[in-house]
């Protein structure tokens, strides 16, 4: 065959691959990878007949929607900074997944018109903010009213777009968070703990949202359950908010769960339900979690958090309440962890303490010693399985580098502890570093929260810290609790307004019950 054969050849076969990719297709060339490009887009590109299935199933709790054309140079030209920001909720490699699913709708595409019509779109881009389930079956119009979808006006950059994101929602995403912690490599840098702070607020809301799918309340013995880990919340929890909407539950509760029987529904006929409520405020990121977050989507997370915060708790209690907190969070956890073999195993480890605790130092102690026990035997499942986080694998804690003196001796098989320099570590690792190092560090919307917090681990709680008609139901047998509760709760009726109002104030709960004995008599 000549030269000129083989030229004439070569470009009959390239104008048959030319014709058999019609002019204008754009989403062909992306399939087939004509443009040239080796970068995976993170945002979901949406289409008249996908359109409504992505946001309906979607698990997101918001959404921004992209209206532009392909052949609009200043949509090209925003597309790397909304690309930018879709990096951060979407896809496998997300860093805060789960919390806005960010889509795009081609406008000059045939098949996409009736849908741009739809949300009135006469300029390019144009972008719009909602829940995923409200762009169901929706549209959207210039002068409309009473709409839940809302038009992005700041965009143009991605800092601007993860700005008016981060209003929206209160939190404080940044275009370099990274995805996995520093926990390992800077195994010995005492600040990571600062973050954690994100953890137990997202950890809390998320059990409460647990109870609530779930209607875990089903009885006047769960319903007691869930009011005395409310009143240690209240008193205890590190995040202002939580015990702030922690002490709005537990003051409404006798109306949202007459006799442990709650209302969750609006359909079931009641005024006020259980779901009307956030424990630690509506504007709680989710999918946020820093201190405990994995490397893979489906490790740790919650439950670090959940572990996270009962740590918290521990070591902000008093000697006079140390039993108290160990049943209230040996209940919690056998009533609402729903994961079964664990919440068995933990109730397994709850039943081996025979003698009632009477420090501050017993409680820490044991749920430090529990946790590192759970550690032993997840560690063994997760290597022979292969489940484990391999950045995160299971350890005992604290490790040497963040407390040498916690340790008198090691082996391989077992190490010898000093008590009480593990007690130290832990008040201070938990507590003062947690809020303090947190203070320095936070960003600025969260400031103002933390000084309170800081401020109110200084005061005083030498009495039980619970609502005042609870006072001698926790003196008692846990067997007498339900009885004496029915009391409580009678007059907590009448106390509402007063608990409410001392609340307002600079002590909010921790004023409220530290009164004396013979104001408490007085009170009754």
């Amino acid at each position: 065959m000549s030269l000129l054969h083989l030229f004439l050849l070569v470009g009959l076969l390239s104008l048959g691959a030319a014709a058999s990719v019609s002019p204008g297709s754009r989403s062909i060339l992306r399939d087939i990878g004509i443009n040239n490009s080796d970068q995976k887009d993170n945002a979901v590109e949406l289409n008249a007949t996908n359109f409504d299935s992505v946001f309906q199933d979607s698990s997101a709790k918001y959404a921004v929607l992209e209206f532009f054309a392909h052949w609009c140079p200043a949509c090209r030209n925003y597309k790397p900074h909304y690309e930018k920001v879709a990096k951060l909720f979407n896809g496998a490699d997300a860093v805060h997944p789960g919390v806005v699913l960010m889509t795009r709708v081609d406008c000059a595409l045939k098949m996409n018109v009736q849908l741009c019509d739809k949300f009135s779109i006469n300029h390019f881009p144009m972008l719009f903010w909602a829940p995923p389930k409200k762009f169901v079956d929706s549209s959207w119009k210039p002068k409309q009213e009473k709409s839940e979808i809302s038009v992005v006006d700041e965009w143009r950059t991605a800092d601007l777009l993860l700005s008016w994101i981060n209003k929206q929602i209160g939190s404080s995403y940044g275009l370099n968070d990274q995805k996995f912690g520093n926990l390992l490599p800077n195994i010995s840098d005492h600040e990571q703990i600062s973050q954690a702070i994100f953890d137990i607020e997202e950890a809390t809301e998320e059990a409460f949202g647990i109870i609530l799918s779930l209607k875990a309340i089903k009885s006047s013995e769960t319903g007691t359950s869930f009011i005395r880990f409310l009143q240690l919340l209240v008193a205890h929890h590190p995040s202002r908010r939580c015990r702030k909407g922690s002490a709005e539950i537990l003051v409404n509760f006798d109306d949202l769960c007459p006799s442990g029987e709650c209302s969750y529904d609006q359909e079931a006929g009641a005024k006020d339900t259980l779901r009307n409520y956030h424990i630690c405020g509506k504007d709680i990121p989710r999918g946020n979690y820093m201190f405990c977050r994995g490397s893979k989507n489906e490790t740790r997370g919650f439950s670090c958090g959940l572990w996270v915060l009962m740590h918290s708790l521990s070591v902000r209690i008093e000697d006079g309440e140390s039993q108290f907190a160990f049943t209230t969070i040996c209940d919690f956890i056998n009533n609402f962890f729903m994961c079964d073999d664990c919440r068995q195993h933990f109730h397994d480890m709850c039943l081996s303490v025979k003698t009632p605790f009477k420090k501050a130092r017993d409680i820490v102690l044991w749920l430090w010693s529990t946790h590192n026990k759970v550690n032993e035997r997840l560690k063994k499942d997760e290597e022979s399985l292969g489940t484990g986080d391999p950045k995160f694998p299971k350890m005992i804690w604290p490790p040497k580098q963040l407390c040498p003196s916690c340790y008198l001796s090691s082996t391989q098989k077992s190490i010898d502890w000093d008590h009480d320099e593990v007690y130290k570590f832990l008040k201070k690792y938990y507590g003062e570093k947690l809020v303090s190092i947190y203070k320095k560090n936070s960003v600025s919307a969260r400031k103002e929260e933390v000084v309170v917090a800081a401020e109110e681990m200084a005061v005083p709680t030498n009495a039980l810290v619970v609502p005042v008609g609870a006072a001698l139901a926790i003196a008692l047998a846990s067997c007498a609790f339900g009885a004496l509760a029915c009391y409580w709760r009678t007059q907590q009726k009448n106390r509402k307004s007063h608990y409410l109002k001392r609340y307002s104030s600079n002590y909010m709960v921790m004023n409220t019950f530290g009164n004396s004995e013979s104001e408490r008599e007085k009170e009754r």
